[in-house]
């Protein structure tokens, strides 16, 4: 027996004198020591007692040890659970209560680890062996543990080596944070499994990812990197050979003015935290503007219920999640009696196999490539003083794609709002707008309608809606939170 995502993705920096990681002040960090890294913090997770099937929770700041202790996980067999570092003390409680992890790392936790490297040797697993656990937003504002195997990371690492012509010759520049799919499950283990290097930044900063730039070949982003790069004069990407974007809608726009400004047109991609990711624009062939391209190989996708073209997206494939931590009702439903996944997103396909999402059936923001459930908002919201009842949507953002938008029915001091969401709210959740109606729009049923106060408020971020009284009758008061 072995460890398959050791196997693949670690292992093979034993001895390597090349550089694995190029940090921003220079230094880089070669395989070997890299992996000696690992072996270091996989040692002291045995003698902290950590056994195949603990999960291991981290809350850290982007950094090589925080990715090395990543690895140190899979070693031992253990179910890594990376947590947003933008999230409060009460967010995390409710993590830790659910997934029950042996351990815990916030960023002093991490400092103090330390290991014989020498006293180490990985754990056997198979291939539907728990390796992590990434939570997301669910219908019921409850967040829910995906649980991935490492048959699901290796699978999806190696369709995307192939799809995306990753070599060992690549130097990805990373600027993503490494505690979801994106940033550490495509960008790392794409990496990682081609023998390429990472410009490992800790965060995204148009001046630092410029001057960078230069010794990389490849750039994985989310659409605000790209209009941020597009706010800049001089825009030299010759001796790039990719870049790709996810995580969030791309406006056809941003795509058109980005390959007229650099002649790189930019690879759109679909995934999600469930299945790592589904489809891809070729990287040889068309790069179709609004779409997201065709499946990946060993990925089927198909659309269910379709009315004018358009329908639910369901897929099915070794990246498929194996459900949710500790819900197998939840799961059983959002699975098919044929066994394909419900991802809750609607789409359109082409006669050439190109899939363009179209919407979500559920009511999940995707924020500057994070997702916000609007229920979890509302609850705090309805907390504050003056606030009778609220309504959260996702608005058009020229800059995060969504904008978290909140429609508040009361009283309330919108002044003094935003102080009290930041107490129990991680940042990109905070409403980037708010207005006070009189009441909102509802159907017969008494059901709020969402849809109509989208369509409302839909120029809000455009900056020709700020005047309430050109938008609804009922608006009262009206504020732009920064």
């Amino acid at each position: 027996m072995a460890n398959p995502l050791y196997d693949a993705l670690f292992a093979p920096f034993v001895g390597r004198s090349m550089a694995v990681l190029i940090l921003a002040d220079g230094r880089e960090i070669s395989g070997a020591k890299f992996h000696q890294m690992i072996a270091g913090y996989g040692a002291a997770l045995v003698a902290k007692g950590v056994v195949k099937g603990d999960r291991v929770a981290v809350q850290v700041v982007k950094s090589p040890e925080a990715l090395a202790l990543y690895g140190a996980v899979v070693a031992v067999g253990a179910v890594f659970l990376p947590l947003n570092t933008a999230y409060t003390a009460s967010e995390v409680a409710y993590f830790r209560q659910d997934a029950a992890p042996r351990l815990f790392f916030d960023d002093a936790a991490l400092a103090a680890l330390s290991g014989d490297a020498a006293d180490f040797a990985p754990v056997d697993c198979e291939g539907d062996d728990l390796a992590a656990i990434l939570y997301t937003s669910g219908t019921t504002g409850r967040s829910k543990g995906a649980m991935l195997t490492h048959q699901n990371l290796l699978s999806n690492a190696r369709v995307l080596v192939d799809a995306w012509q990753f070599t060992d010759a690549d130097v990805l520049l990373h600027a993503l944070p490494i505690f979801h799919t994106h940033g550490l499950f495509v960008a790392c283990n794409v990496s990682f499994m081609s023998g390429g290097a990472m410009i490992f930044l800790p965060s995204f900063d148009v001046k630092t990812v410029l001057a960078q730039m230069t010794r990389a070949t490849v750039m994985m982003g989310v659409p605000t990197f790209y209009t941020r790069l597009l706010e800049q004069v001089d825009l030299d990407f010759a001796h790039m050979r990719l870049f790709t974007s996810g995580s969030a809608p791309l406006l056809a726009q941003t795509h058109r003015d980005f390959a007229a400004r650099t002649g790189h047109v930019i690879l759109e991609r679909y995934g999600m935290t469930e299945t790592n990711m589904n489809t891809s624009n070729p990287y040889t062939g068309a790069r179709r503007a609004g779409t997201v391209g065709r499946p990946l190989d060993g990925v089927q996708v198909r659309l269910s219920d379709v009315v004018d073209g358009v329908g639910m997206i369901e897929v099915r494939g070794p990246n498929v999640f194996a459900g949710y931590w500790q819900m197998p009702e939840k799961t059983a439903a959002e699975f098919t009696a044929d066994g394909w996944f419900i991802t809750g997103d609607l789409g359109t396909m082409d006669a050439d196999g190109y899939l363009s999402i179209v919407g979500r059936s559920k009511d999940l923001v995707i924020t500057g490539g994070y997702n916000v459930y609007p229920k979890e908002v509302e609850q705090v919201l309805d907390t504050c003083a003056g606030v009778v009842e609220s309504a959260v949507i996702g608005l058009p953002h020229p800059d995060l794609g969504e904008a978290v938008f909140a429609v508040l029915v009361g009283a309330p001091d919108l002044a003094v709002i935003p102080a009290q969401l930041a107490a129990q709210l991680a940042r990109f959740k905070l409403p980037k707008g708010m207005i006070v109606v009189d009441a909102l729009p509802r159907n017969t049923m008494g059901k709020v309608q969402k849809a109509e106060l989208r369509r409302i408020y839909a120029d809000w971020f455009s900056g020709s809606a700020k005047d309430p009284s050109k938008n609804a009758s009922n608006a009262s008061k009206s504020n732009v939170s920064n």
